[in-house]
């Protein structure tokens, strides 16, 4: 594979983690929260077993205890974004779950005990004031939503974090799929104990599961994997910046949804940070974080 076809194929990573927030937007309105995250998780792990059979038996104590961390993270993640997409629009979500992208440099020198870099600063400025414009809504009233969604993207930098430790100990593919079966398997339960288990009763219903399943995650996964070692880290860091832009076309063309100004300039802000603290993580190494996997 080239680099300009692995930048293309990183790209549609990207399309494919913008239209999950369209997906569980679709969903959102007729199934919990924990049982979208476990059929998404569940019918992921299942199709990714199959696609990569004998590879995947090969394991160890280590995958398994790694694969049960970054699992509950995993189901963290979503069921955050899913409680965010319920009170939040797709468009704002798509950028706040964006800012891991300024969390994790932030969370790197906070462990470190040392000062971020200058672009660091600069960006987590930018973004802050960003995340203002797109939270409050008047003086008295903060969008809940927003705050699950940044929940969501803490969430995404520590899983970042802990999966740049734990790759370097077991395989990348074997680990990503793994965590799938565990996040499911933590959903599930969570289902059992707290919700009413229901299956998709409608087209759109099933629609947003299997979109949720095979296209962002199972899609997501393999091709991230695959591509990401035939480029730059500089280009992974924009092509998957360019998510929540992906999000905010999908959800004007498929929801109809119109923001207001406060929150266009917010997000455009939110993007701004985003490309300068990515220019500043992207020079320091290989990968800049693979994204967490929307």
């Amino acid at each position: 594979m080239t680099q300009k076809q692995a930048n293309f194929v990183l790209a549609t990573v990207s399309i494919a983690w913008g239209l999950s927030y369209i997906f569980m937007k679709l969903g959102i309105d007729g199934i919990p929260p924990a049982t979208i995250v476990a059929l998404r998780c569940g019918i992921a792990f299942l199709v990714t077993m199959l696609i990569f059979g004998k590879k995947m038996m090969k394991i160890n104590t280590n995958l398994l205890k790694y694969a049960s961390i970054s699992g509950a993270l995993l189901a963290g993640i979503f069921a955050m974004l899913m409680y965010g997409v319920l009170h939040t629009s797709a468009t704002s979500a798509g950028f706040l779950t964006s800012t891991t992208v300024v969390m994790v440099p932030i969370l790197q020198a906070f462990l470190q005990r040392k000062l971020p870099s200058r672009n660091i600063i600069v960006g987590v400025v930018i973004v802050s004031i960003g995340l203002i414009l797109m939270t409050v809504r008047n003086p008295l009233t903060f969008d809940v939503g927003a705050l699950y969604c940044l929940i969501a993207a803490l969430l995404y930098a520590v899983h970042i974090m802990v999966s740049n430790h734990f790759v370097r100990e077991v395989d990348p593919l074997q680990l990503g799929i793994y965590q799938l079966g565990f996040s499911a398997l933590y959903a599930t339960v969570f289902t059992f104990m707290f919700e009413k288990p229901i299956l998709p009763d409608s087209p759109i219903h099933w629609l947003a599961i299997l979109g949720l399943a095979l296209i962002c995650s199972a899609y997501g996964f393999v091709m991230q994997s695959v591509a990401q070692k035939y480029t730059t880290a500089v280009s992974v860091g924009f092509l998957f910046s360019l998510e929540p832009i992906f999000s905010a076309i999908f959800a004007f063309i498929f929801l109809k949804e119109i923001v207001g100004l406060n929150s266009y300039i917010g997000a455009a802000l939110i993007l701004t940070g985003v490309f300068i603290a990515n220019r500043s993580t992207s020079r320091g190494s290989r990968n800049p974080g693979a994204h967490p996997l929307s």
